[in-house]
């Protein structure tokens, strides 16, 4: 692989494939930094419209240039339909204008809106754990709570607020 320069971030390309290894460094300077991206946006696409968002044919696992361990196939985000191989310990590959589609999709505001998606679901699950514990700290043979009145009211809160969907 030949060393590449993107605006400041230095990555590494495949000159048979054209697929770009970024360092786990590299890569979240590109999602932070809004020039970097830019510098990406800049390069020379092949990419059809019908491609985008197309899953490929043939799955294939790839090593890690550094470890040479297989990687983890994951959706970047969770949401961006972009597939990308990742070495947790070391950096993500992307094959063939798969670093584009996702500066693209960081910049339509993908990344800000998975980023808040997850931490809905964070709270929620809290909520939920929350209202395990509450019920879990109520006897339910001898009917008597084992907390006091305070953590009472705030257990028929908290149980009031998760109720609260079903009762509009």
């Amino acid at each position: 692989m030949k060393a590449v320069i993107l605006g400041m971030s230095h990555l590494r390309e495949c000159p048979r494939c054209e697929g770009l290894w970024a360092d786990t460094v590299s890569l979240e300077r590109i999602c932070a930094d809004r020039e970097k991206q830019a510098a990406i946006l800049g390069i020379p696409s092949s990419i059809e419209p019908a491609a985008f968002g197309a899953t490929e044919e043939k799955v294939r696992y790839l090593s890690c240039p550094e470890c040479h361990k297989l990687m983890n196939r994951i959706n970047f985000a969770h949401v961006s339909n972009v597939v990308v191989d990742v070495c947790k310990g070391h950096g993500t590959w992307f094959d063939r204008d798969e670093l584009k589609r996702i500066v693209e999709f960081i910049r339509a505001g993908g990344l800000d809106a998975a980023r808040a998606r997850e931490i809905d679901e964070l709270e929620q699950r809290r909520r939920q754990l929350k209202a395990a514990e509450v019920a879990q700290a109520w006897d339910t043979r001898s009917g008597n709570a084992l907390f006091d009145s305070s953590e009472r009211e705030s257990g028929f809160s908290l149980a009031a607020s998760l109720l609260k969907p079903f009762l509009r």
